[in-house]
């Protein structure tokens, strides 16, 4: 037996045939050695692995080129979180702002993660293969001993609050950013809110004045002079976080992260608000941001934090969609049972669904 594999008697052609099989049998046999391949900033750059159950599956996006009046280093720097829950979300918001922008490849994305998940680094790359993008990790140990249960989970996850700290994790060279929630679209061009006159202000978002800004915080907060005198001299109004245009070397400048973080520790004592991340900035900047046109934030699609209802759109030119709330549009349209303004949301929608797969 062991003569016959070191001296093989069959004709050539033969011989060179099993050869062949047995090559390919071992080939078939091994790991996708390409699954394993990395770049310097630990992105993996294989499609070929499978990926993990908990990270769903994208078709890639469509190249989106500069127009012939864009500037190549008039940069506009977007923020936002990463997390494998509301992923089909991000890529929805990705593809909307590149789609409406004259200048997407003048656009650079600043995601936050609170942990490392390299299969949602892969979906990113492999779904906008020219995005310029960086990911940094936010430590969510900074926020654990500071959150206070609120009224809905999803606003309790320390995710949530790292927009708080985003001053504090991007690159200090970047001075401005758009922070952007993932649960929204733009249908509008990025640029337009991107240059906002800031007024020489920290922050710049829709405000919404006819709201009752009293009914964020609670009876003990407003009975307490030594809290509610915090808007002494300020007309505050309510003004939703999920976008925003901040100055971030004014932030760090006047250190607005140890600001919101003393008020998270009174939180803590006294339970003063209901609503996660909101009231902090509420606290600290309500009654001095520059106010931004409703346009750019057509929000509480979601419809409230509890129930989630449908909601019709506001009157008004639109700009940007927001499904703030319970309801994400995604899970409404899986479920079969999607309000109307969901179908707003759905042509952005990258998922790729088994079916789908199966088809292909």
């Amino acid at each position: 037996m062991e003569a016959f594999w070191m001296s093989p008697t069959f004709p050539q052609p033969l011989s060179s045939l099993l050869i062949g099989l047995l090559s390919l049998l071992f080939l078939l046999l091994l790991p996708d050695l390409h699954s394993t391949a990395t770049t310097a900033t630990g992105i993996r750059l294989g499609v070929i692995r499978k990926p993990s159950p908990d990270v769903p599956i994208f078709r890639e996006a469509p190249a989106f080129r500069n127009g012939e009046t864009c500037a190549s280093d008039d940069k506009i720097h977007i923020a936002m979180t990463l997390d494998s829950n509301y992923l089909r979300g991000t890529m929805a918001a990705v593809l909307s702002i590149l789609q409406h922008s004259i200048c997407p490849e003048n656009v650079e994305f600043h995601f936050l993660w609170s942990r490392h998940e390299p299969d949602v680094s892969s979906s990113i790359k492999s779904t906008f293969p020219y995005l310029s993008f960086k990911v940094y990790r936010f430590n969510s140990k900074k926020v654990r001993g500071k959150i206070s249960k609120s009224i809905r989970q999803a606003l309790d996850q320390p995710l949530n609050y790292a927009r708080i700290y985003l001053a504090d994790i991007i690159p200090a060279e970047v001075k401005r950013v758009v922070y952007l929630d993932s649960d929204l679209v733009v249908v509008d061009d990025i640029k337009k809110l991107w240059e906002v006159d800031l007024e020489n202000k920290v922050l710049a978002a829709p405000e919404y004045c006819h709201a009752n800004f009293t009914t964020y915080f609670t009876d003990l907060f407003w009975s307490d002079p030594s809290m509610s005198s915090i808007f002494d001299g300020r007309k505050p109004c309510y003004f939703n976080t999920g976008v925003m245009v901040v100055d971030v070397d004014k932030w760090r400048q006047g250190d607005y992260t140890s600001k919101m973080e003393e008020w998270m520790v009174v939180q803590k004592q006294k339970r003063i608000y209901h609503l996660g991340s909101l009231p902090p900035f509420l606290l600290v900047l309500g009654g001095d941001i520059t106010g931004v046109d409703h346009r750019w934030n057509q929000h509480g699609l979601g419809g409230d934090n509890l129930e989630g209802k449908c909601r019709s759109l506001h009157p008004g030119p639109i700009s940007l969609l927001h499904w703030s709330g319970k309801g994400k549009p995604w899970l409404r349209l899986d479920s079969r049972k999607p309000c109307t303004v969901d179908h707003l949301w759905a042509p952005y929608d990258l998922y790729r669904s088994s079916t789908h797969s199966l088809e292909e």
